[in-house]
């Protein structure tokens, strides 16, 4: 495939999902007071099910819940595979705890005793509009 390689809806989704795999790092942007917000999240996804970990006490909760709009960047990483990912989504805070019991790891117990801990939540990403640039492609967009 060369530089202006297109992908088919298939071969784009796979591709996706395979930088989604690759990248367990994105920066996540909510809108505080009308004004964008970033901060960097651990990313977990299922395929194309996109999901983060956080403490329900935080800012990005309260933004999430005044403003379920929200945007992702992922990819570009020093020795990753050289993708970008954007993501506008729509985000679900949920207590899930079938979906908690999934995203849960060992790393989360630097924040959270446990899956059950009652301040844990997931972020649950909708994605709407997903642009990806591969290294041999040129920018492809995916819409819901």
């Amino acid at each position: 495939m060369g530089k202006t390689g297109t992908l088919d809806r298939n071969q784009l989704e796979q591709a996706i999902v395979k930088a989604l795999d690759n990248n367990k790092f994105c920066s996540l942007g909510t809108v505080e007071g009308g004004k964008p917000k970033v901060r960097y999240m651990a990313l977990f996804n299922d395929g194309m099910n996109i999901h983060l970990a956080t403490d329900r006490k935080t800012h990005k909760v309260d933004e999430l819940k005044d403003n379920p709009n929200a945007y992702l960047l992922l990819g570009y990483e020093v020795g990753g595979t050289k993708e970008v990912v954007e993501v506008e989504a729509t985000v679900q805070i949920t207590a899930d705890e079938g979906l908690r019991k999934q995203v849960w790891n060992d790393s989360l117990k630097e924040w959270f005793s446990g899956p059950d801990d009652p301040d844990y939540v997931i972020l649950d990403v909708n994605p709407t509009r997903i642009e990806y640039v591969g290294q041999q492609s040129e920018r492809q967009v995916w819409n819901k």
